[in-house]
C-alpha cells in the first residue's frame, strides 16, 4: 500500500494537466449541457481502465518500447483529435433547450465513446499508466492491488472531469458561454487539432 502516495500525486498532476480531454469535455459540457459532459467524464475514465488492463498483462509495456506499435498508437490518436477538431471548428448550431431529440445534440452513448476515444487513443495516456506501474508498483504488489490503483487512477479521472463539468454547464456560464459560441468552437477546434498535429510529428522517444 506504499505505492499508494506516490500513485495518487502522479494521478493528481496528470490528470489536471490541460490537455485533450480537458478540451473534449469542456466543448460537450458548455455546447451540450450537463448530461453529455458527463457521459464525457466516463469515457474518460473507462479510457484510462483501458490502458490499466493492458499494461497489468504486459501489453502497455510491449506498445511503450516498441517505436512502430507506438507510431500506430500515435498516428491513430492524432487522426481522431483532428477528427474531432476539425468538427468543433466548424461549429454547430446553438441546441434547442426544448428539444432533447435535436440531430444537433450528440447521444449519451456518442458522448461516452468520444470520451473513451479520446482517451485510450492517446498515447499519452498511455506512456503516463506504464511508467507509473513500472515505476511506482513492486514486482511482489498482487494483482488486486494493482487493480485497485487502476481504479483508482480511474476514478480520478471521472472524478476531475465531473468537476470540470460541473463547472462548465452551470447555467449562468454556459448561458454566456453560448453567446459566444463560434469563437470557442473555433478555439477549442483549434487546440484539439494542434493537438493531434503535435501528437502525429512528436518523437517516439521517451
Amino acid at each position: 500500500m506504499h505505492e499508494l502516495l506516490p500513485i495518487a500525486l502522479i494521478t493528481i498532476l496528470a490528470v489536471i494537466s490541460p490537455g485533450a480531454d480537458f478540451a473534449l469535455v469542456t466543448r460537450n459540457s458548455f455546447a451540450y449541457g450537463r448530461q453529455m459532459g458527463l457521459w464525457t467524464a466516463l469515457g474518460i475514465a473507462v479510457g484510462v481502465q483501458i490502458h490499466v488492463l493492458y499494461t497489468m498483462v504486459g501489453v502497455g509495456m510491449l506498445i511503450a518500447t516498441q517505436p512502430t506499435a507506438l507510431s500506430v498508437l500515435k498516428i491513430v490518436g492524432a487522426v481522431y483529435l483532428i477528427y474531432i477538431g476539425c468538427l468543433t471548428f466548424r461549429g454547430t448550431p446553438i441546441p434547442s433547450t426544448h428539444d432533447a431529440q435535436s440531430p444537433n445534440i450528440p447521444s449519451s452513448f456518442q458522448a461516452f465513446k468520444m470520451g473513451l476515444l479520446t482517451n485510450a487513443l492517446n498515447p499519452k495516456t498511455t506512456l503516463f499508466v506504464v511508467s507509473t506501474y513500472s515505476q511506482v508498483v513492486e514486482p511482489g504488489t498482487s494483482l488486486w492491488l494493482q487493480f485497485a490503483y487502476g481504479l483508482f487512477m480511474s476514478f480520478a479521472h471521472w472524478l476531475w472531469f465531473t468537476w470540470v463539468t460541473l463547472f462548465f454547464s452551470s447555467p449562468d456560464l454556459r448561458s454566456r458561454m453560448l453567446r459566444h459560441k463560434i469563437h470557442i468552437d473555433r478555439g477549442i477546434g483549434f487546440i484539439l487539432t494542434a493537438l493531434g498535429v503535435g501528437l502525429a510529428f512528436s518523437s517516439t522517444s521517451h
